[in-house]
């Protein structure tokens, strides 16, 4: 039996069906709504989360695999101490239970923030440290240690290998987390950052996770990434294969700096989360290059499909969804 945390998002959601696909017996867990897509009806799926350590116990006996894909993302800091919890004491859970249930592998999915952000000039791989210095959110620190947790089964015996997507590209919710890029673009969104970071199809970065699942490695870690590109170039392809126009206004850096202050002040009184923040204003500017040549090496018979075949296409599935 394979189970997986996280099913209900983006990255998983590519891996159920990725698996279905494979004829695997899948167990899922979802916190509030089962997906309405035709892979889901071939998922058994379990209400709950990560952080009933009694349930994880209970679902992983007889579990061969288990991806751990679960975790919470945000930049709003009123929102730290549950992303803390969920993503660190969650993760901890997940690999006490898996190390208890003597699971044969577990993939863990960290992100390239726990690998530091502020690394600009030189490519980041593998092998960078994570640093308070380096690191420039809130989200970066819970991965990294949530990571430790892995690492720390790992050290107890669990064979585990760890991934670290870079912004994952796919189709889902627009309103939310990475596929809100392709409603920007679609809503001609005006505004362009000159940063620039790594990209990666999310149905790649599933096909990768299988791989390292089914390969012999354990006690790695792999950075997902297909291309490194300019976000102005991401909005403006999208854009276009969309029909829309293209960002055509420059955010300079004191412009992102008055504009996530004016929204700090917004959230304080509306309670909502903010458009921007001053760690999301900082990516937004920074150029990062990501090296993904290890996971290559180590799965030769993986390939990325190119990032510009990637926006078409799932610009294309946006558009039939209009």
């Amino acid at each position: 039996m394979t189970f997986v945390t996280g099913g209900t998002g983006l990255l998983g959601g590519y891996l159920l069906r990725e698996l279905v696909a494979k004829n695997r017996n899948v167990t899922a867990i979802y916190r509030s709504e089962i997906p309405d897509e035709p892979y889901a009806t071939h998922v058994n799926w379990v209400k709950g989360d990560i952080l009933d350590v009694v349930l994880l116990e209970e679902l992983m006996q007889g579990a061969a695999e288990v991806y751990h894909c679960a975790g919470y993302v945000s930049f709003n800091p009123r929102k730290k101490h549950r992303m803390m919890k969920v993503n660190i004491d969650g993760t901890a859970n997940v690999v006490n239970a898996a190390l208890h249930a003597g699971v044969k592998k577990l993939v863990h999915v960290s992100s390239v923030a726990a690998l530091g952000r502020k690394q600009e000039g030189k490519e980041i791989t593998e092998e960078a440290k994570w640093t308070e210095e380096n690191n420039n959110s809130n989200y970066g620190r819970s991965k990294f240690f949530a990571e430790l947790e892995v690492w720390r089964g790992i050290g107890e015996g669990l064979n585990a290998v760890i991934v670290n997507p870079v912004i994952i590209l796919g189709v889902g919710n627009w309103n939310e987390g990475s596929a809100a890029l392709f409603k920007n673009a679609w809503t001609e969104f005006p505004w362009y950052t000159e940063g620039v970071s790594g990209f990666v199809d999310a149905a790649d970065a599933a096909r990768a996770m299988i791989g390292l699942m089914e390969s012999d490695i354990s006690g790695e870690r792999f950075i997902l990434s297909a291309e490194n590109w300019p976000f102005r170039d991401v909005f403006s392809t999208m854009a276009t294969s969309f029909g829309k126009k293209p960002p055509y206004r420059k955010v300079r850096p004191y412009m992102a700096a008055l504009l996530w202050r004016i929204e700090k002040i917004k959230n304080i009184f509306t309670g909502t989360d903010p458009l921007l923040t001053k760690e999301t204003a900082d990516t937004g500017q920074r150029k990062v290059y990501f090296n993904n040549s290890k996971l290559l090496r180590s799965l030769p018979d993986f390939s990325y499909r190119p990032l510009r075949q990637t926006i078409e296409s799932y610009c294309l599935e946006y558009r039939q969804r209009q």
